[in-house]
């Protein structure tokens, strides 16, 4: 059995747990894999300010875990889909920044509309979708922004992080996303500190969920054999 780390996560530099489901948890993965963080990459520059002098650090840490023989590389906030082009551009194995890449293909599979949950609404601009590809499609975005469990554990990282409170914002907020906007076709989660959350929402609103593990399966299964 291989136990070389296939995948490789840039990490942004935070200090809450993560538990099973999160990207920041190798359990959450069948494949071996390495983190590197991005020294100063923190919520709020990567989020709030969307620092574009943060994208030479990021490539250079993706360099770091290329030169160690990763085969894929991914980050651990969506909202990096920004920097998707500038980052990706310098790398020899496929990197993808955000589960928001998945969008146009959700869509030409599912139609139209889709939704989108978000850590941040406030933070999350056309310029994001528009650098994930997914700048025509119809799209309907629903945030954590006022949702205190969520909120003040992993934006702001007051808190601990308590997965029963979360889960139950999450399931509000897609049932609210669903009942307002009744055709959506299909779910979209752009944070990876949501999939602990997936099967709930999945049962709680019978749509189809897509997250940083389903383009991750996606990436992984498209690599020659690994031995």
């Amino acid at each position: 059995m291989n136990d070389k780390p296939i995948i490789g996560i840039l990490m942004l530099d935070t200090t809450f747990t993560r538990i099973p489901g999160d990207i920041g948890n190798p359990v959450s993965f069948s494949d071996p894999v390495s983190y590197k963080v991005v020294n100063g990459a923190t919520v709020t520059k990567v989020v709030k300010e969307q620092d574009p002098a943060l994208i030479r650090p990021f490539i250079d840490a993706a360099k770091e875990l290329q030169d160690e023989g990763v085969k894929m590389i991914t980050t651990s906030c969506g909202f990096l889909a920004l920097f998707q082009k500038e980052i990706g551009e310098e790398l020899d194995v496929p990197f993808y920044t955000s589960s928001l890449l998945q969008i146009p293909f959700v869509h030409s599979i599912m139609g139209g509309p889709i939704g989108v949950l978000t850590a941040r609404k406030e933070s999350l601009t056309q310029r994001h979708f528009d650098a994930a590809g997914a700048g025509q499609v119809p799209l309907v975005v629903y945030g954590m922004d006022h949702r205190p469990a969520f909120t003040s554990s992993i934006v702001e990282e007051t808190h601990e992080v308590d997965p029963a409170k979360i889960e139950i914002e999450m399931v509000e907020t897609a049932r609210e996303l669903c009942r307002n906007h009744p055709d959506i076709k299909a779910i979209v989660l752009e944070c990876t500190n949501m999939p602990p959350y997936k099967e709930a929402i999945q049962k709680a609103v019978s749509l189809p969920v897509f997250d940083i593990f389903t383009l991750t399966d996606f990436v992984r299964r498209s690599l020659p054999l690994v031995r």
